[in-house]
């Protein structure tokens, strides 16, 4: 591991992020539903702070705090491939239920590929959330492990056959 560190190819995420997902007490925690509030603009008065987490939202982000954990999370509504013009249904649905926004992000946590999916009440701005994992993205981040690996250890047996030949 000292040499994929060194050459700067530490992987993003646990080598099984599955296991960790099942087993890790913070993930066991958020992969039930949970109550979460919107941390962004506490020093705005409850319209004009609405207002601006709509805007924010629209605009592919946010930020959420479970209330049982504690935890903080900056979420983008964008496909893990990075952000594009607009933010899709898939990611941020303000038609599903009046006077809620349902959202979802995708994103490594604590080396897990996880899923956020949850709903906030626009004017009250809490909600119930939870995390999943996300299998896709965990396959995608587990060939790219693989491909650099194996392009390090290409890179290492050409260096050798190099020096072999001096």
């Amino acid at each position: 591991m000292f040499h994929l560190l060194h050459y700067g190819l530490m992987p993003r995420v646990v080598q099984d992020q599955g296991h960790k997902f099942e087993t890790d007490e913070l993930f066991r925690k958020l992969c039930e539903d949970s109550e979460i509030k919107v941390t962004t603009y506490r020093d705005k008065g409850p319209e004009d702070r609405s207002q601006r987490f709509v805007n924010d939202v629209k605009e592919g982000h946010t930020s959420v705090a479970f209330v049982n954990t504690g935890v903080n999370l900056m979420l983008q509504f964008f496909p893990p491939s990075g952000p594009t013009d607009k933010v899709t249904k898939e990611y941020v649905d303000f038609e599903k239920d009046i006077g809620k926004v349902v959202l979802k992000s995708r994103f490594i946590m604590n080396g897990v590929c996880v899923q956020f999916k949850g709903w906030v009440d626009i004017k009250r701005l809490d909600g119930i959330a939870r995390l999943e994992f996300d299998y896709d993205l965990a396959d995608q981040e587990d060939r790219m492990v693989r491909a650099r690996i194996r392009d390090y250890e290409e890179r290492q047996l050409k260096n050798e056959f190099s020096l072999a030949l001096m």
